[in-house]
């Protein structure tokens, strides 16, 4: 018998190492930066700055996202910005890189209020809307977010698309409803107008 328990230990030690290591690896890859994937479908093109541009003629429709807001119970649709060009940010509370650019967004927000931008969260993986309403007001962002605490928004994104893959991620979608760029990772004010300056001077 005490010849097995050495065995058992060792076994339940390497479980546990392999576990401690998976999660590790999760939460690395569930806030910061990630990396941009694809498949031949997908035709962006990935600029030095991080971030993926489609060609207009290339572009998937992005996919039809509601859910209640993190200040309210009605819920809000993106189908309720048709027409505009929509930057929409994922988000959590509990994301160092999130809070890091969230003063980015509200500025750019404000500077392209007047030229058909709108600016649209989902936060994710808050399991209250406490901490995400509080980080909001925090960082005065002036515009409203999708209240998504199990991530079920993100996955409605095609298969091959740009698609949001870490938190934070940006997706920026044309007049027209269509996936037009994307980065993986916290922006800077400029990079924010290098991906939505094209498309508000699309016709």
């Amino acid at each position: 018998m005490s010849a097995c328990r050495p065995r058992r230990t060792g076994r339940r030690r390497l479980v546990l190492f392999a576990a401690g290591a998976a999660a590790a690896s999760l939460t690395l890859s569930a806030c910061g930066e990630g990396t941009s994937g694809g498949s031949a479908q997908t035709r962006f093109v990935q600029g030095k700055n991080g971030i993926a541009t489609v060609p207009k003629a290339d572009r998937q429709p992005a996919p039809e996202l509601s859910a209640q807001t993190t200040t309210g119970t009605k819920k809000l649709s993106l189908a309720d910005y048709k027409g505009k060009v929509i930057v929409l940010n994922v988000w959590g509370s509990w994301c160092g890189p999130c809070s890091a650019e969230a003063p980015n967004f509200a500025k750019v927000a404000g500077e392209t209020k007047g030229k058909g931008v709108q600016f649209l969260g989902i936060n994710t993986r808050d399991t209250d809307k406490t901490p995400a309403v509080s980080f909001e007001e925090e960082h005065k962002i002036p515009y409203p977010s999708l209240y998504d605490p199990e991530g079920k928004l993100m996955l409605r994104f095609p298969k091959g698309s740009l698609n949001p893959q870490s938190v934070p991620s940006t997706l920026a979608i044309d007049r027209h409803g269509k996936l037009a760029a994307r980065s993986l990772g916290p922006l800077t004010a400029a990079d924010l107008h290098k991906m939505i300056d094209p498309l508000i001077a699309e016709k």
